[in-house]
């Protein structure tokens, strides 16, 4: 008899799978300046690669759900992975910006269909006093992209040149495209006559809305901070880039422990109750961040425990928004409402990074003072569901 304890086999090919987009997206970064002199752009240019991958994905992310509701998950995941390996592996077959382009471009296409699929088949396949830890074992797969991948991928652009990173991307999608074609459930194909209409009834939910609501705010909070970390941290404790690698490594640790740390909260407490804490411990850390800029400098190692909470706190609030996204609106409109709710992560992202960027004009100390007045709207405005919180 199998241990139930272990995670099924179908799960690490999404686990891959959020590993391979996720690392896809930002690997981008550190081999930016490699692409702008191969390619005869400038580095501005050069970033809209990354731009141009963001806003594809938010924007037809909950269009492919929509088109895509009648074709069984498991043949969207295997489909859209064949894309996007293509699109990753071809690239040293190409020569120039605008080629490279399109195919940034198709893999973001291919990627707006992976990662929700691969979210909502743990979501769906999952029994559900187990949905929230297998979410949160997905999501572990972001948090690796971020502490293992991109650092990967820009060590291997380094050694064999910025397209061998595209193609270990292109490695990953297919390894994961493997394992899915070997280990998700065939299952029995249920047909779907529901029409445009009825797909979309479920997102109209005030709810489902305010979730979305929420999630905005809360990601703009997180990113407002992430992305100008590195200012905070040089003007509040004189922290050096090699220091800061080692830090964001830390709190990258954080983050998986936290990720995983929620999946398992929310199958025992229920969804609401962990969002509540894990938004809470957020605004406590970034105040507390805030408090030590009015008394700098200070000690590294002083900031460092609090960027481990900081870490394990945004990471928690993904697998407990999911589940009250999931709750509300159903499993059966798993695929729509999870791509939805992706594109509203990448909406919050651009807002936080443009709030953060006019706070740190203003001064870098109002920094995370703007992440905890967003995440703190976010826990003000979050809905009670239906179902699920038990006692909450």
């Amino acid at each position: 008899m199998p241990d139930s304890r272990l995670p099924p086999p179908w799960l690490l090919p999404l686990v891959l799978a959020a590993f391979a987009v996720q690392t896809d997206d930002f690997v981008i970064i550190g081999v930016l300046a490699s692409i702008a002199s191969d390619t005869g752009v400038s580095e501005a240019a050069a970033g809209q690669l990354v731009t141009v991958y963001s806003l594809v994905y938010a924007l037809t992310a909950p269009l492919w759900a929509l088109l895509l509701a009648r074709i069984p998950l498991g043949r969207s995941l295997v489909v859209a992975l064949t894309v996007f390996s293509a699109a990753n592996l071809a690239v040293p077959l190409v020569d120039g910006y605008p080629a490279l382009m399109t195919l940034r471009v198709t893999a973001a296409l291919a990627a707006a269909v992976v990662l929700p699929a691969a979210l909502a088949l743990a979501s769906t396949l999952a029994p559900p006093e187990r949905r929230g830890r297998h979410l949160a074992t997905v999501m572990t797969g972001l948090t690796g992209a971020v502490l293992i991948g991109v650092p990967l991928g820009t060590w291997v652009g380094a050694l064999w040149g910025w397209r061998a990173t595209f193609v270990g991307c292109g490695l990953l999608g297919l390894a994961a495209l493997v394992l899915a074609a070997r280990s998700l459930p065939a299952g029995p194909v249920e047909k779907d006559d529901r029409g445009l209409r009825e797909l979309v009834r479920p997102l109209a939910d005030r709810t489902v809305a305010a979730v979305l609501v929420v999630t905005v705010l809360v990601v703009a909070g997180n990113l407002a901070f992430q992305t100008y970390v590195a200012v905070v941290l040089a003007g509040l404790a004189g922290v050096t880039p090699a220091l800061l690698a080692a830090l964001l490594v830390c709190s990258g640790i954080g983050g998986l422990a936290g990720a995983q740390a929620s999946g398992r909260l929310v199958d025992r407490y229920g969804p609401l109750r962990v969002f509540r804490c894990a938004v809470a411990l957020f605004c406590l850390t970034m105040s507390a961040v805030a408090l030590l800029w009015l008394g700098r400098p200070t000690s590294p190692w002083t900031v460092a425990p609090l960027l481990v909470a900081w870490s394990a706190a945004a990471w928690a609030v993904p697998p407990s928004l999911q589940s009250l996204l999931l709750d509300r609106a159903g499993v059966r409109a798993a695929a729509q409402s999870v791509a939805v709710h992706s594109g509203s992560v990448y909406v919050g992202a651009a807002l936080g990074g443009a709030l953060g960027g006019a706070a740190v004009s203003a001064s870098p100390g109002l920094v995370p003072v703007t992440a905890t007045v967003l995440a703190g709207l976010g826990l003000l405005f979050v809905p009670r569901p239906r179902s699920r919180d038990r006692g909450a």
